[in-house]
């Protein structure tokens, strides 16, 4: 694997688990999410950096088997863009729903399962 695309994955690695390492110590509420705005803000920049990292991917590797590709771009514009309307619950159904498999699918590619 190029050493770039190689790069831009620990990029999504690490956002997805500094996320993860903000709930460490406490279960993941919803309630509390909603109601830390540094939390949310926090939550908000990992997904951008996902979301770019995923741009830089696809331009160099448009059929990388990594579910939802492109909708991982998509969502970094709508929150860069469309900041004003993004509620705090997509948002937790990012965290909840979608980065697990993330997690799983890039530590695959880079090698290392967990």
């Amino acid at each position: 694997m190029d050493e770039k695309i190689q790069k831009y994955l620990y990029d999504v690695l690490n956002a997805i688990d500094e996320i993860n390492g903000y709930f460490e110590g406490h279960p993941k509420l919803f309630e509390v999410f909603n109601l830390d705005l540094m939390l949310r803000r926090a939550v908000e920049r990992n997904v951008e950096i996902m979301g770019e990292a995923m741009n830089r991917i696809l331009k160099e590797m448009p059929d990388i088997p990594i579910t939802n590709a492109r909708k991982i771009v998509d969502t970094r514009n709508y929150i860069i863009h469309g900041y004003d309307s993004l509620s705090s619950d997509i948002l937790w159904s990012i965290i909840i729903n979608h980065l697990p498999l993330l997690r799983k699918e890039v530590s695959s590619l880079l090698g290392e399962d967990k």
